[in-house]
């Protein structure tokens, strides 16, 4: 592992060196266009609130009331106050012909006539930022009229130029920004610097001032030391020229080049024996706990909420694992709160439901008992009570069954060989019986093979077999053609049944041509007492339905529902008797049509199997 580590490293300084040394070449050519442009920006900012503020000076009372005056001593003596509060380099104040009637500056030897013949050029030319210079002094000056009142209905009083010098101070700042040397120049003239005062007169920055801008950098000699540079114009060729120059160093980057090599020879060595110490530190303090801890996160994806995690230690990953056991403890007391609030409010519900029911059928059946002892009874009449009297025990008994059946597990199944059209005749003939669905129309579609529905006009022959409890798939049966029934229209209302028995699965289909399911309870058809539009609905219908249906490894659900029809579907696994199945594949489908009388209705009351 020594050995070639050493050969790689010793490889990699190679490579790198030579790398580095084209790289850091073009690094600094960037830093060099960096620097430009981040000059233009920050001059550019520069400028925008140097010209702001000479605006709001400008605008100052005092400035108004100074240049009403018509005496430039009085004028040169009231000023001072105005260049003081402004905190510039220079100050010159002109009247409305043009002429300076005030002047301040910092430093001596910028007179009254240079700024006169700077003024007069710049009242020609439209930016207010303008290049004074003066006695080996540079100023960026900013002219703003003052007016007395508003700047579009107020007379003219004159101009204020307010100056700021380009002195080695703004050069050090400007180059913190930039990150280069910089030198400003003026006329060829080297007027501010960041360079030691031998390179600034070198002949190589004296050649940077004198020539024009240029985009690719190039190299130069300053003193002993090398340089890249490059230059920028200020001013757009007018005079006076004002250059930017802006100058990388080679030689500190080559410097840092051989400190580097060294550094990343040591770095080489101590890599090779102190990675080898950590190599099963690191193992042993990192990778352990966290592929115990990432076992715990699988574990709780499965459900398991006590699968053993190791929260030994003090670091980082003994405190994400404690926080993540602390997480699983919470998320499984959270789990058992929600359990147990959905079971008080489902039993709230359930109580809420069962009492109103239970309270309806009963009055039914006390008001009818009633009139039941009444000796002066037609026996017609005595009958009609009779049975009103049952139907509301049979509601009763329904509702009791429903619920007895959401405390039955899947082992209260009773499977069993049957036959699933018998199945289907036993739950048609049930909603046959009741009184209110007259006049529907109930076709029975058997895919698989023909049989005897025992029903006029039938003339099925042969038993489908298979694999289910037929009392509750019974059930099943009637709870949807009865909830077809009552959705289908009073007249002319039809009820389907398509029954599909193959050795792969068993499929029946109910639908109905009634208004649809409605809006409001679609997405929680299946949950307990959930009833639309129904006068005496429990709202458990579809939820036995459900229920008996996963019991048996199946599934229901709504296959589509619109304006024109409301299909249910079961899908309950194949297991069909051995040899007791006839391909029928090539026979044609029958139909049979099953019309609800209403003779047929005084007939025996409701027959169900669990009822």
């Amino acid at each position: 592992m020594l050995l070639i580590t050493a050969g790689l490293t010793a490889m990699s300084l190679l490579v790198v060196r030579q790398s580095v040394q084209r790289h850091v070449r073009e690094g600094i050519v960037q830093d060099l266009q960096n620097s430009v442009t981040t000059f233009r920006n920050f001059q550019h900012d520069r400028e925008i609130m140097l010209t702001h503020s000479a605006e709001l000076v400008a605008d100052l009372p005092i400035t108004r009331a100074i240049m009403t005056a018509h005496d430039p001593a009085t004028i040169q003596d009231a000023s001072k106050d105005v260049w003081q509060l402004t905190g510039s380099d220079l100050l010159v104040l002109a009247d409305r012909n043009g002429s300076v009637v005030a002047l301040h500056t910092k430093s001596e030897g910028f007179t009254r006539q240079t700024a006169q013949q700077y003024f007069q050029r710049s009242l020609n030319e439209e930016d207010s930022g303008r290049w004074w210079f003066g006695n080996h002094h540079l100023y960026q000056v900013f002219v703003q009229p003052v007016y007395f009142g508003s700047r579009t209905e107020g007379p003219l009083l004159g101009f204020l130029i307010i100056g700021y010098e380009i002195d080695d101070k703004l050069a050090r700042e400007v180059s913190k920004v930039s990150s280069s040397q910089l030198a400003f120049s003026c006329d060829d003239e080297i007027v501010a610097t960041t360079l030691a005062p031998a390179q600034s007169q070198s002949p190589s920055v004296q050649a940077l001032s004198a020539t024009s801008s240029q985009n690719t950098p190039r190299d130069v000699e300053v003193g002993h030391e090398h340089f890249l540079a490059t230059s920028l114009d200020l001013t757009g060729g007018e005079n006076p020229r004002v250059r930017l120059i802006v100058l990388g160093s080679y030689d500190q980057a080559a410097l840092f080049l051989g400190k580097l090599n060294r550094l990343l020879l040591l770095l080489g060595l101590t890599a090779v024996l102190v990675g080898s110490c950590l190599v099963f530190l690191i193992s042993h303090t990192f990778t352990r706990p966290l592929a115990s801890l990432v076992e715990g996160v699988r574990a709780l994806e499965h459900g398991d909420f006590h699968h053993p995690v190791d929260a030994r230690g003090s670091d980082e990953v003994a405190e994400l694992t404690s926080a993540f056991d602390r997480m699983r403890s919470s998320l499984l007391k959270t789990q058992q709160a929600l359990l147990e609030s959905e079971q008080l409010a489902t039993i709230g519900r359930m109580a809420s439901s069962i009492t109103h029911d239970l309270r309806h059928s009963l009055a039914a059946i006390v008001a009818n008992s009633e009139f039941l002892c009444d000796g002066r009874l037609t026996a017609a009449r005595r009958e009609e009570l009779y049975q009103e009297v049952r139907t509301g025990v049979n509601q009763m008994t329904d509702l009791i069954d429903s619920l007895l059946e959401f405390a039955r597990t899947r082992e209260s199944l009773n499977p069993s060989y049957a036959s699933v059209t018998e199945t289907v005749r036993r739950a048609t003939q049930a909603v046959r019986l009741h009184p209110r669905h007259q006049g529907t129309l109930i076709e029975v579609h058997n895919l698989g093979a023909a049989v005897d529905l025992g029903l006029p006009g039938s003339n099925f022959s042969a038993a489908e077999l298979a694999w289910f409890d037929p009392r509750k798939l019974e059930r099943v049966l009637y709870n949807l053609l009865l909830n077809a029934c009552e959705a289908a229209p009073p007249v002319d209302g039809r009820v389907r049944v398509t029954v599909n028995s193959t050795a792969a699965a068993l499929i029946i289909q109910v639908s109905d041509n009634g208004p649809g399911i409605a809006e409001p309870i679609r997405d929680q058809l299946f949950h307990p007492f959930v009833s639309y539009g129904k006068e005496n609905g429990t709202g458990l219908g579809l939820t036995v339905v459900q229920k008996i249906v996963q019991d048996h490894g199946g599934k229901v659900l709504m296959e589509r529902t619109s304006d024109a029809q409301t299909v249910f579907r079961i899908t309950l696994p194949g297991r069909s008797s051995p040899g007791s199945l006839e391909e029928s594949d090539d026979k044609p489908m029958p139909r049979h049509v099953l019309p609800v009388t209403s003779n047929q209705a005084s007939e025996n009351s409701i027959r169900h199997s669990d009822t």
